[in-house]
């Protein structure tokens, strides 16, 4: 493959404020899978997204830059006959990102002749971004028509490690879930309620089974709808909800039992003594996978998190952690840690890692095969 090209779609949709990349894990993760390619003598092609479709990825070049000599094209440049003669001149150790592929209003209905487009590109194609293999886009099933294509080394790891998940034999087996929609959570919960021995709800979901159970949730986000759907898991042995919660009333924060809500309060966060018997389970538990983190993350609630994370590390329970906010404040705690944390895996995905986990295949991987 020496001196061909390599398409490679990677996952640089990272959060960002005032132009500062706030976590680098997903540029990171595609690093082994560029310099592999580099080492077989390939020119490698970066083909990314980064937030809505007026986004650009000129932050995420310059970080890339401290890696690899970087070259970054414009969305226009597709638009043009020159691009391939471009690509062709540059040295081949340089690493070539185009702008956000969303910029480009056919790469999100996966139009065959742009798919086409961009596979003119390459030799092969790569997917090497887990987080967006259950979207059927251009640039993640399209070129695959047009291309010999294979599975870079991050969406391999993510497949094989979410793939014992689905067939798991270690018990006890703890599942939690978080987050801000039960609705995408239905799947998940449907999957795991039979195999795992125990199911925690936590996150802005929480409300909503509070409220269905009969509990006051004042202010607090309730999705609505669903009333029928969690009456049923509710009467399930294996579904446990907090005991206490942090709420904020006013301008200040209490920690309070559930049944002592108010109408003015606003739950923001599972309370210390269910974040205590939580942690306690974990570290009893030989699998554990948690999706979602305990409460408001933006808000700057994370202290349950944080306290769960620890009780991750100081667990030998196999662990699977997704969802980008969650694992955000893991990976924080860990890089704060020096023990041993080779038994904790976090996924790179959000939603993908939902889907896989309920259906055990995306449609980006799909058409690998």
């Amino acid at each position: 493959m020496k001196g061909k090209r390599a398409l490679v779609r990677v996952d640089f949709n990272v959060p960002m404020k005032a132009n500062k990349i706030l976590d680098t894990r997903r540029i990171e993760a595609s690093f082994e899978t560029i310099k592999t390619l580099q080492k077989k003598g390939m020119k490698v092609i970066l083909v990314a997204h980064l937030g809505d479709k007026k986004a650009s990825l000129r932050t995420v070049a310059i970080y890339l830059s401290k890696h690899f000599p970087v070259k970054f094209l414009t969305t226009k440049i597709l638009e043009t006959n020159t691009i391939i003669n471009l690509i062709d001149e540059l040295p081949s150790e340089t690493v070539i990102l185009l702008e956000n592929i969303r910029q480009y209003p056919r790469e999100e209905k996966n139009d065959p002749k742009f798919s086409k487009i961009l596979a003119t590109l390459g030799d092969i194609f790569v997917n090497d971004a887990f987080s967006v293999s259950h979207r059927e886009h251009a640039s993640v099933v399209g070129v695959t028509e047009y291309l010999p294509s294979y599975a870079g080394i991050q969406l391999e790891k993510e497949i094989k490690t979410l793939s014992k998940l689905l067939d798991n034999k270690k018990h006890p087996f703890l599942f939690i879930l978080g987050g801000a929609k039960f609705s995408t959570k239905i799947p998940l919960i449907n999957r795991f309620i039979d195999s795992a021995d125990q199911l925690i709800i936590t996150g802005a979901i929480l409300n909503s089974f509070y409220k269905t159970a009969g509990f006051e949730v004042g202010v607090s986000v309730v999705e609505k709808g669903y009333e029928k759907e969690i009456k049923s898991l509710l009467s399930s042995p294996k579904i446990l909800l907090p005991i206490d919660v942090l709420v904020l009333r006013g301008p200040s924060s209490k920690k309070l039992l559930v049944n002592e809500v108010s109408r003015r309060d606003k739950i923001v966060d599972i309370g210390p003594q269910s974040s205590a018997l939580i942690a306690e389970k974990i570290k009893k538990s030989k699998v554990v996978v948690w999706n979602g983190p305990t409460g408001w993350y933006e808000g700057g609630f994370t202290l349950a998190t944080k306290i769960l994370a620890k009780a991750m590390v100081d667990s030998k329970a196999f662990s699977v952690i997704g969802g980008g906010d969650t694992g955000a404040v893991v990976d924080k705690v860990l890089k704060n840690n020096k023990q041993e944390t080779k038994h904790i895996f976090i996924s790179t995905g959000g939603g993908a890692t939902l889907e896989y986990l309920a259906t055990g295949t995306l449609p980006g991987v799909k058409c690998l095969k």
